[in-house]
């Protein structure tokens, strides 16, 4: 391979409206050629051990998966390298990931070899007294954007109370007839999807990869449309729909509803289908390259007049949803900010010259299996 690899990024998991939210088990199939499950604390070098070997493969040619932890964008839950089946994830809380076919697919790799325990006991008051901090600091947040998502949900029923449903139908119906013109139902084929998060809400506020997600000969449908006008169920009826064709899809949950979807990609048609709305927005228009964008506008659906009646109540929770999204965020940096007085504590600790030969070895394999 002579081109550097491609960087796609994701999230497996979320500081959602409902609490966190994992979905571990789509980041590799269970089949996979090769999963390397990472212990130790933290500060250890997990994720500076992903990175580096992502940057080798990547150099190599290989296109790599990055799948960023929501409460640490900057670090790593996992590294993916799909063609050749081979990922390793960070193991310790809260992912908690354990071998599924131990020697057959799984192995643990034990960063927590290579500290020395003396330096770190003497700081057990430290370090509980920083876990306990921090906590705190992750409940409040959650609480905060449990109360967003109450007030998003009554912005959400204003406008729903308004709509066409009559012009909604039509327009979905048609969308969905468009998008998967020319597919053949293919009943022999189980429908396959994988359900990741494209975006997340982080200590550095509301973060979206959906940019590294979106190849330039893709369609890309960007659907808008103020809360309630129904955006996510539009995109969660052509998943059902594109499945039924026994069609592969990759589904992105949305942090602030994750029951919901916020991005649809149907490989096989290079379609991409997303949620270019409130309370968050991603304009498709600024990527470089595309050869087609299509919006649909689902705001035309909405009766004015009888939302204009509640325009005041309407507005006030908006404005409430905002404020206490931020408020929400303001405390998951928090409990980043605990989180990183707690690894200085390890990271004196470790023998990062052992974790470099570690990383060396494991990069031998991977290689192996290529």
């Amino acid at each position: 391979m002579s081109e550097k690899g491609r960087i796609r990024k994701m999230f497996p998991g979320g500081n959602t409206t409902v609490g966190p939210k994992f979905l571990f088990q789509y980041i590799i199939r269970p089949d996979a050629t090769r999963i390397f499950i990472i212990k130790g604390g933290p500060g250890v070098g997990k994720s500076t051990l992903m990175n580096a070997i992502s940057r080798e493969m990547v150099d190599k040619g290989y296109d790599v998966e990055h799948i960023h932890c929501a409460s640490d964008p900057d670090s790593l839950d996992a590294l993916v390298i799909p063609e050749i089946g081979v990922a390793l994830m960070d193991g310790t809380a809260p992912h908690i990931t354990d071998p599924k076919y131990p020697g057959a697919v799984d192995e643990i790799i034990n960063l927590g070899e290579f500290w020395d325990e003396s330096k770190i006991t003497p700081f057990k008051k430290e370090i509980m007294e920083i876990n306990k901090k921090g906590n705190m600091h992750f409940e409040t947040a959650f609480s905060l954007l449990k109360q967003s998502r109450m007030a998003y949900d009554q912005w959400k029923w204003y406008v729903e109370e308004s709509i066409n449903k009559a012009e909604y139908n039509r327009i979905s119906r048609q969308l969905v007839e468009n998008i998967l013109e020319g597919a053949v139902p293919n009943n022999h084929a189980a429908p396959q999807s994988r359900h990741l998060f494209a975006s997340a809400i982080t200590p550095k506020g509301v973060l979206d990869y959906k940019d590294t997600l979106i190849d330039n000969d893709m369609k890309v449908i960007s659907i808008k449309g103020m809360p309630g006008t129904g955006v996510k169920e539009l995109i969660e009826r052509i998943a059902q729909e594109a499945e039924e064709y026994g069609l592969y899809t990759e589904q992105f949950h949305c942090p602030f509803e994750p029951e919901k979807l916020d991005m649809l990609i149907i490989p096989t048609f290079r379609t991409v289908v997303m949620n270019s709305s409130q309370p968050y927005h991603f304009d498709p228009g600024k990527l470089e390259g595309l050869n087609q964008i299509d919006e649909v506008d689902l705001d035309i659906c909405i009766h004015k007049d009888s939302l204009n009646e509640y325009e005041e109540e309407r507005a006030d929770a908006e404005k409430r949803c905002h404020e206490l999204l931020e408020k929400g965020i303001e405390y998951l940096a928090k409990a980043k900010a605990a989180h990183g007085a707690k690894e200085k504590y390890y990271f004196q600790a470790m023998d990062y010259n052992k974790v470099e030969k570690k990383r060396n070895e494991i990069l031998k394999r991977i290689l192996s299996y290529a």
